[in-house]
């Protein structure tokens, strides 16, 4: 079932869960996600990174993604993940997804707002949520940030732009942390409970269980999962017999792998 990305992200802030979101790159992630979903009747997110938008790539695979969510049972949203700029959004758009996020994050404030507005003004028009990024979420080898974003500065954000999601800097950071990252969760308590939006984590591979549920009861309700999602899968192409030359026969494996990966998630986030 086609979801706009604020509908599915209102059903775990009506539920109390956050709405896994796995970054998927072929069509065999994006099977073994929906085999997930269904298996749990959990809703989920297939997000596609931005910089697929820049080649061939998610023009072929989009497709895949949208026939995944429109067979569904389960409620699904097709997004672009950190929107580099317009030339994306659009891509992203004429695609088909049905939220987009814009990460002007390295910019000023007042710069990121006018970025962000521009963009949900335009996604508006084709009837799409868009998620925002304040305080940038930066890569696990280069350190995890303690310059967390600020209520106030998260208030004067929403209010400016109208996002339907905000992803925050609230301790964690893309790709495989050197030791286990420790979340500012007073912080995302008061963000839940200041913002009249909905609260996104970020970097979630990797960050221990409890962590991860912590932020769920203090507000978080969508987790990103890209990391993990490509090592279950590359992991298990690795293992898989070298012999067997069929490519639909020698992909059951990780496809399963991938399954198997997104039900964890799935269970953890409380999507079930």
């Amino acid at each position: 079932m086609r979801y706009d990305l604020k509908e599915i992200l209102e059903l775990g802030e009506a539920g109390g869960f956050a709405i896994p979101a796995f970054n998927v790159y072929n069509t065999e992630t994006v099977m073994g996600v929906m085999e997930a979903a269904e298996e749990t009747g959990a809703p989920v997110i297939f997000q596609m990174y931005s910089r697929l938008f820049d080649a061939d790539l998610a023009r072929f695979v989009a497709p895949a993604i949208m026939e995944a969510v429109d067979t569904m049972h389960v409620p699904a949203a097709f997004h672009l993940d950190h929107g580099a700029g317009v030339p994306q959004v659009l891509r992203a758009l004429r695609y088909g997804a049905t939220g987009v996020m814009i990460d002007a994050s390295k910019e000023d404030l007042e710069k990121n707002i006018a970025i962000t507005k521009s963009v949900v003004d335009m996604a508006k028009e084709m009837g799409v949520s868009v998620e925002g990024e304040l305080g940038h979420v930066g890569f696990a080898k280069d350190g995890v940030s303690t310059d967390y974003t600020t209520v106030e500065d998260a208030a004067q954000f929403v209010e400016g732009t109208g996002v339907a999601a905000l992803a925050v800097a609230v301790g964690t950071a893309h790709g495989h942390y050197k030791q286990a990252p420790v979340l500012a969760l007073e912080r995302i308590a008061e963000l839940h409970k200041a913002l009249d939006t909905h609260l996104v984590l970020h970097g979630g591979s990797g960050v221990p269980d409890d962590q991860i549920r912590a932020s769920i009861e203090a507000g978080i309700r969508k987790v990103n999962f890209g990391t993990d999602l490509c090592c279950a899968f590359l992991d298990t192409v690795r293992t898989v017999d070298p012999s067997i030359i069929g490519i639909d026969t020698f992909m059951k494996e990780p496809v399963k792998a991938v399954k198997a990966f997104a039900i964890e998630k799935i269970k953890l986030l409380g999507a079930d």
